[in-house]
């Protein structure tokens, strides 16, 4: 039995990462173990999840996992937990375009046959709260909206004037939040600051937000609703079915910190299950790869903000450089794909890559799907894999280079037997042959390097 509660909104901008984390930090200060979980490919609010949870972030995604997936990944990610938060995805019904919600988090509260409680920003309305809140209550009756909480309350009266309205919907208040100034994360051009970027900060704000939610919202009737979800069949997902290893295990370096906060936690374990194990390296100060290192991983984040210190940090780059060179692995994801290449506004990077980077006005979000247009280090000719892309970058490659993906008729990335560089972030969770790839050609290398020692 897996305690569940999806946290949804009628859209963006209502609160519902704040109060979702808010929610998972409150619980976990009343001693409940809390497993934290976001609907959707993003990754920024999931690393509020795991500071305020104390454990890995998980994302739950039909598109990227596929839908038999989602529920042995809930039961992998939450178990030891007493209680799965589950942070739902813009509004409560928005999916993939052209898909009539699907991916949505109606579509995984389904999947998980989870209820559901509706954040709802009353800051510009009073009696049409109600309104919207039986709109959402019937639109799908397969989705079970077990409770709302208002969010943004101005005064006494304004909550007292919805509450009222709120009487005639049948759907219970489960919480009453008034405006906090003191409760905030700042933003910039791809929403949030991700927590690794702020870590001192972030924690210094979560006692008070377990406050806040502790004063505002009833905890025991959300446990209650999450406790009286119904049991789930399945089997937990395991990492060690779906990878296989046989002999020494190796070492490669992942790029860490401030610039490089995105990673999925499957990625991690699948790579373990494989027998490589991550060691995490800060591309700002590092000056070295670890010893013993025979393999690359750079996933997403935030290269552009701090371009000046990577670029500065010239003895990790050269580092890089001379491992690619001599054919060290290397699966770099967005970020990373910047990180590699020659420079990225008009600072010098690693240079494994022939391209340059630069930031742009407008930014590409959404699902992709791809498909790999030649043999290379993750994928095989005509491998397809579902993808998400989420930057405000521009690679201009140069002629010739081999590209990682296909899609939309158009050729993307970079790609060979030994390297993999792109915009497109793949859950390897949904394509664990991917991990399978890349762990083989990590102990290939390594074992070349012991050859070469001997």
């Amino acid at each position: 039995m897996v305690a569940r509660v999806v946290i949804a909104a009628p859209g963006s901008g209502h609160g519902k990462t704040t109060i979702a984390a808010g929610v998972m930090a409150a619980l976990r200060a009343r001693g409940l173990a809390v497993s934290g979980h976001k609907v959707g490919p993003d990754f920024i609010d999931p690393s509020y999840h795991a500071l305020a949870t104390g454990r890995p972030a998980r994302n739950l995604d039909p598109f990227l996992q596929g839908e038999d997936r989602l529920v042995p990944l809930l039961l992998h990610g939450s178990a030891g937990a007493d209680i799965a938060v589950i942070e739902g995805v813009m509004g409560l019904f928005d999916g993939a375009l052209g898909t009539e919600g699907y991916a949505s988090t109606a579509h995984v509260a389904r999947l998980l046959d989870a209820p559901v409680v509706l954040v709802v920003d009353a800051s510009a309305a009073s009696r049409s709260v109600a309104a919207v809140v039986l709109g959402f209550a019937n639109y799908d009756t397969r989705v079970r909206l077990a409770g709302v909480i208002l969010n943004k309350l101005g005064s006494q009266r304004h909550e007292d004037e919805i509450v009222t309205a709120l009487e005639a919907t049948g759907v219970p208040l489960l919480g009453a939040l008034r405006r906090s100034d003191e409760i905030h994360a700042p933003s910039r051009h791809l929403g949030l600051v991700p927590a690794g970027e702020r870590v001192a900060e972030s924690q210094r704000m979560l006692p008070k937000l377990a406050e806040w939610i502790a004063a505002g919202v009833n905890l025991d009737a959300v446990v209650s609703i999450a406790r009286n979800a119904s049991p789930l069949s399945g089997t937990p997902w395991d990492p060690a079915s779906e990878v296989t290893h046989e002999g020494p295990r190796s070492v490669i370096a992942a790029a860490a910190g401030q610039a490089f906060t995105f990673r999925y936690t499957e990625t991690v374990e699948l790579l373990a299950a494989a027998g490589v194990d991550v060691v995490d390296v800060d591309p700002l100060w590092a000056a070295e790869l670890p010893e013993d290192c025979a393999g690359l991983y750079f996933g997403g984040g935030f290269p552009e903000v701090h371009a000046e210190e990577l670029s500065g940090n010239a003895a990790l780059r050269g580092a890089v450089a001379a491992a690619i060179a001599r054919g060290m692995p290397v699966s770099a994801e967005c970020a990373g794909l910047l990180y590699l290449c020659r420079e990225l506004d008009g600072l010098p990077m690693v240079g494994a890559v022939n391209a340059s980077a630069v930031m742009t006005k407008r930014g590409k979000l959404g699902y992709r799907r791809a498909v790999a247009l030649s043999d290379n280090l993750l994928a095989v000719t005509g491998q397809r894999v579902t993808g998400h892309e989420f930057h405000r970058t521009e690679v201009v490659p140069a002629q010739g280079e081999p590209p990682a993906w296909g899609w939309d008729r158009q050729p993307e990335g970079f790609a060979s037997a030994s390297l993999h560089a792109s915009y497109l972030h793949v859950h390897w969770a949904g394509y664990p042959e991917l991990a399978q790839r890349f762990a083989a050609a990590v102990h290939a290398h390594s074992a070349s390097l012991i050859r070469e020692r001997a």
